[in-house]
């Protein structure tokens, strides 16, 4: 609308980018009926198919198996299989490969105009892409995130995780800077894969956002694995040498590599979106939205991880924020997002998965919760499998209700996934009762415990 009088635009809406904040929201609102645009300059899904969690998921598989298989030596296994770390990459290109390709066409299909190039503001409402210029009455800012690079010297022999995805051949000595998400994924798998790893951190601590009782614990059995961690160590420069690099720092450091990754965080992508031209603003972790994803301009809306917002940047929270706007912009509501609980897991081996509120917090407020501890040494169904280490951390409310928990084992995601699901129902602990589960499973084990 401008002086009252409604504009007619090309399209209805318009999506900057093509992951998961868009499409999914993209296709449903084609289908109603709206004239839906999405621009992409890179791969169409997004980092999370192409470059991140899909990749990521396919070379972390057979490292389950392998570590499944170590738990049973002795107990039905008597000998350790290899990875082949190209035949694995080769997989990975061929489960991946495809993805870019076919999620453009599940678009197409939907009736959604795609269009290759990069997309700049001229105004509120229009965008230039390549030497065109297109409108639509309502923008949305899917531009993700990229991996930060550490400004030092010899910035240019580091790697980021999309170049570590794609790695051939495994590196022998692998030096990983930070230990968040993307760090300790990583060590993981090179380690299961064979690579000698070290993790270098700055601070005292690992998965700042996870309860740290559970990641000490799981730091512990990554160091027994042959994982070195060097904590509270600045990385200063990196220099070239003729067997590969070496990371100095602060006194005296010394650590010598063959690849090194930086995996100290990641920065939204905004800087070419020439977001001055409009009243969109933005902070250190991104755009600011409202409560409906809608930034200080009114007609400008953004999804996924370049907003700033203090719930986990995951795909999940970006699928359900681009069907929030489908709702949205197709009428069927008007009220503020709500977000359910949303569960966050780190695929190491064992795995570690947490939702709700965090114990951390809870044993600070004890007037308002309860915490339970499970320890799986005692547990006959992980002791099928030999998992010997890990527990369960559950939060009760003072009404009973279960609103947090924390597990670590290898079959993390599926007990935390269960608790998503009480946790929405607002299940409390004798409720947990009126559920009947096969015999024997994960779910049945777990609920036997309270």
């Amino acid at each position: 609308m401008q002086g009252g009088i409604k504009m007619a635009y090309e399209y209805d809406v318009a999506f900057i980018g093509s992951g998961q904040g868009a499409w999914n929201g993209a296709i449903p609102m084609a289908q109603a009926g709206l004239k839906v645009a999405v621009i992409e300059r890179g791969l169409w899904g997004g980092v999370c198919t192409n470059r991140g969690c899909n990749a990521k998921f396919t070379l972390d598989r057979p490292v389950a198996l392998l570590t499944q298989i170590k738990q049973l030596q002795g107990r039905g296994f008597d000998s350790v299989p290899q990875i082949n770390w190209p035949d694995l990459m080769a997989h990975k290109h061929e489960v991946i490969g495809p993805l870019s390709d076919s999620n453009r066409q599940k678009l197409i299909n939907a009736g959604v105009k795609t269009i290759v190039g990069c997309a700049t503001f001229v105004d509120a409402h229009t965008l230039q892409v390549n030497h065109h210029t297109l409108t639509a009455d309502k923008i949305v800012i899917v531009s993700g995130q990229r991996p930060k690079r550490l400004d030092i010297p010899g910035q240019q022999y580091m790697h980021d995780s999309t170049d570590f995805l794609s790695a051939t051949p495994l590196p022998h000595r692998l030096v990983i800077l930070g230990a968040g998400f993307v760090g300790m994924e990583a060590a993981s798998i090179a380690k299961a894969a064979g690579a000698d790893v070290t993790l270098i951190v700055d601070s005292t601590k690992a998965l700042k956002q996870f309860y740290q009782p559970a990641v000490k614990q799981l730091i512990s059995q990554m160091q027994s694995d042959g994982i070195k961690f060097i904590f509270g160590q600045e990385t200063t420069a990196v220099e070239k040498t003729a067997t590969g690099y070496r990371l100095l720092g602060a006194n005296q450091f010394v650590q010598d590599a063959d690849y090194i990754l930086d995996a100290t965080g990641r920065t939204p992508n905004i800087e070419k979106l020439n977001l001055p031209v409009t009243k969109v603003t933005t902070d250190a972790h991104g755009i600011i939205v409202n409560d409906h994803l809608q930034t200080a301009e009114p007609n400008i809306y953004a999804t996924g991880d370049v907003v700033s917002k203090r719930i986990p940047k995951i795909t999940p929270t970006a699928i359900f924020e681009s069907q929030y706007l489908a709702q949205l912009f197709t009428q069927q509501t008007t009220a503020a997002i709500q977000y359910p609980a949303i569960g966050v897991n780190v695929f190491t081996m064992p795995r570690l998965a947490q939702v709700g509120i965090s114990p951390d917090v809870a044993k600070q407020e004890l007037n308002k919760y309860r915490v339970e501890h499970y320890c799986y040494a005692d547990d006959w169904y992980h002791q099928v499998q030999n998992e010997t280490s890990g527990g369960l951390t559950v939060v009760f409310n003072r009404q009973d209700q279960l609103v947090g928990a924390v597990d670590l084992s290898n079959e993390a995601p599926n007990t935390i996934n269960t608790f998503i699901d009480y946790i929405q129902m607002g299940i409390t602990a004798k409720q947990l009762h009126n559920f009947v589960y096969i015999f024997p499973s994960l779910q049945h084990s777990t609920m036997r415990k309270m």
